[in-house]
């Protein structure tokens, strides 16, 4: 090896360990460096019925003993302010960062729902993933409603896929005035906002096709016969409408009083699922 190559090793190790002893020192005082403050930031868009404020955050933060900023930066457990934060049914998500100025900025994302369930255990909003936020006097939102018996294998989370796309669709979202199951054979039921009758999808697979043939029933059958003709309009087998013809007088909405004390018609899907004379409706998709 030449002299300079030599010359060049050395002061590669030289630049090497002073970048290591620069880095150690570096976080040896950032390490001492004092919090200079706790940020929160409530990610939401305008408009938007907030669950949950910056000020109920802070709250929160003091009584579990973590918002105290007379310490080191580098002691404050991001980790645990995440967890429990995240563990409070009016957030939907929350995440903590040190910041360059020595402060720690914690975001929280409020709880969106996207439902209202009213089942045996009472009633609840339900985000995307199934998190739920108990009704109350604070929480009234003009989501779509879902009725009937759930447990852990059926669910209502697995009625948002069909929530959202009824939602999305200006149509179904203006007829459809709740989601109901039926409790003996699990259907799921359209309870449509013109009262008399319900609509069977049997289960949320191929619900495109089986939307398209009610909405086909609504234009070419109904206007004819009459939107109280037909109790049940079910589109559970596939490639037909089966209607069933109407044997007793509409049933009067069920009146529920949920824990705020509003009243909430609830339709009586069960009294409307028990005719026996069917037509087979000349839809055919």
């Amino acid at each position: 090896m030449t002299k300079k190559g030599v010359i060049r090793c050395l002061l590669s190790v030289v630049l090497m360990c002073y970048l290591a002893f620069a880095l150690f020192v570096a976080n040896d005082m950032a390490a001492r460096e004092m919090c200079a403050g706790i940020d929160i930031k409530v990610l939401q868009e305008e408009g938007l019925r907030k669950f949950v404020s910056g000020g109920e955050v802070r709250r929160l933060l003091d009584e579990w003993g973590l918002g105290d900023v007379k310490c080191p930066v580098a002691t404050i457990d991001l980790q645990e302010i995440e967890d429990r934060l995240n563990s409070i049914v009016n957030i939907e998500h929350a995440t903590a960062e040190r910041l360059a100025n020595r402060k720690v900025r914690v975001s929280v994302t409020p709880m969106i729902p996207v439902a209202r369930v009213f089942d045996i255990n009472g009633s609840y909003y339900i985000n995307r993933s199934g998190k739920r936020l108990t009704a109350n006097h604070r929480f009234r939102l003009d989501v779509p409603v879902i009725t009937g018996h759930f447990d852990s294998i059926n669910n209502a989370v697995s009625l948002i896929p069909l929530v959202e796309r009824l939602a999305n669709n200006p149509d179904w979202n203006a007829i459809v005035a709740q989601i109901s199951i039926d409790p003996k054979n699990h259907d799921v039921i359209l309870v449509p906002m013109i009262r008399g009758h319900v609509v069977n999808l049997g289960d949320t697979s191929d619900i495109d096709n089986k939307l398209e043939r009610v909405m086909l029933m609504y234009h070419k059958v109904l206007p004819l016969k009459g939107w109280n003709y037909y109790d049940t309009i079910s589109v559970k087998w596939g490639g037909q409408v089966v209607a069933t013809r109407r044997q007793k007088k509409i049933a009067e909405p069920l009146i529920r009083f949920d824990q705020e004390g509003d009243e909430t018609e609830i339709e009586d899907v069960n009294s409307m699922l028990v005719s026996t004379e069917t037509d087979t409706a000349a839809v055919k998709r």
